[in-house]
């Protein structure tokens, strides 16, 4: 690990970026480099709700009955994960919040044991590109490998390159038509948090179009000054 730790606080890192950004790709990333917590909305219910903490039996009754779970409830959830010693040093959240009033609530909750957001990184992106991007990927059924119909192609045909499977699936919601409708939600939804925390002084932009490793290099940067402040 290669970060430096902050005496007073954990540093609170947030990714912004729509479907296909590499907003997961980059946050585990950061957590091997520097030791912080990724922190990812579907991660946190589950282990709520598989240590039966009062907000996990909260979320899982709302889930199984099939409605959505409550802003209160993530947040409430999202408290008690931060309390716990592997997040001292500092969290990366992915795909939390999605809202402006997810945004302040979760800015309330930090006030209130001393934190506060560090860095709000927006991974800038184009839809076009995006678009490309998610509908032509695919993965191998027998191991998990992942490929591309342009970007990453199997040396041979329909066969796969690590474990030689020929069984490939696709998202079903990797089309173009559902790439579309994802991006106008994270447009009307979670775009304006740019704008939100811009006003605040904590965005930072970063240009997610090029290598994975480039983009990583600039994210280092962003946490380098954010653990400074």
């Amino acid at each position: 690990m290669d970060g430096a730790r902050r005496p007073s606080a954990a540093l609170v890192l947030i990714l912004l970026g729509p479907p296909g950004a590499g907003k997961g790709t980059q946050a585990r990333m950061l957590q091997e480099r520097f030791g912080y917590v990724q922190l990812s909305t579907g991660d946190l219910l589950r282990a709520a709700v598989a240590a039966g903490t009062e907000a996990g039996k909260a979320a899982d009754a709302v889930m199984k009955s099939g409605g959505l779970v409550s802003d209160q409830i993530v947040i409430d959830i999202l408290r008690d994960r931060l309390a716990a010693p592997d997040c001292a040093s500092g969290v990366i959240l992915d795909g939390f919040p999605r809202t402006t009033v997810q945004a302040q609530a979760l800015d309330t909750m930090l006030s209130e044991s001393g934190q506060r957001i560090d860095a709000a990184v927006s991974l800038e992106v184009d839809d076009g590109a995006m678009v490309a991007r998610i509908s032509g990927r695919y993965t191998c059924a027998g191991c998990g490998e992942g490929f591309h119909d342009t970007f990453k192609i199997p040396t041979k045909s329909g066969i796969c390159d690590t474990c030689g499977g020929t069984d490939m699936t696709r998202r079903a919601d990797d089309t173009v038509e559902a790439v579309g409708t994802r991006l106008a939600a994270y447009h009307a939804q979670t775009a304006p948090l740019i704008g939100y925390y811009g006003d605040h002084g904590v965005l930072q932009r970063v240009d997610a179009m090029g290598a994975i490793d480039e983009i990583a290099t600039s994210l280092g940067h962003v946490v380098r000054e954010a653990t400074e402040r």
